[in-house]
């Protein structure tokens, strides 16, 4: 099954969470894109800094906080995604009706410990 992710919200700094995720899809072997807010690379994924429309996408795990991620929602809903993981820190019932308007599941998690469980 694909598993393809979009990290929204990822980071060059090692000792962010967002790296810490695409590192651990990447070894789990999941496709995985990036989008930040500055250009570089992690463990081979380069961090797209305009947003793209990206196809096949199963998961959109965000690493922003509710306030930012306002500015990003018609664009996660486009994307249509099978679901989107709001990691701690990130959970926000304003986005959690916009998705059940548009089918869109959701899951109020941890990508790091649903991969460390074999849940992801």
């Amino acid at each position: 099954m694909n598993k393809k992710t979009l990290v929204l919200g990822a980071s060059l700094n090692p000792v962010r969470y967002s790296n810490t995720a695409i590192n651990k899809l990447v070894a789990n072997n999941i496709p995985t894109v990036a989008f930040g807010l500055r250009e570089g690379e992690v463990a081979g994924v380069k961090i797209d800094t305009d947003l793209k429309m990206y196809t096949d996408l199963d998961t959109v795990t965000l690493y922003l906080n509710p306030t930012r991620q306002k500015e990003y929602y018609d664009y996660i809903v486009s994307l249509n995604p099978n679901r989107v993981i709001f990691n701690p820190g990130t959970e926000n019932p304003e986005f959690y009706k916009i998705l059940d308007k548009n089918n869109i599941a959701y899951e109020v998690a941890c990508t790091l410990v649903l991969l460390s469980i074999n849940q992801y």
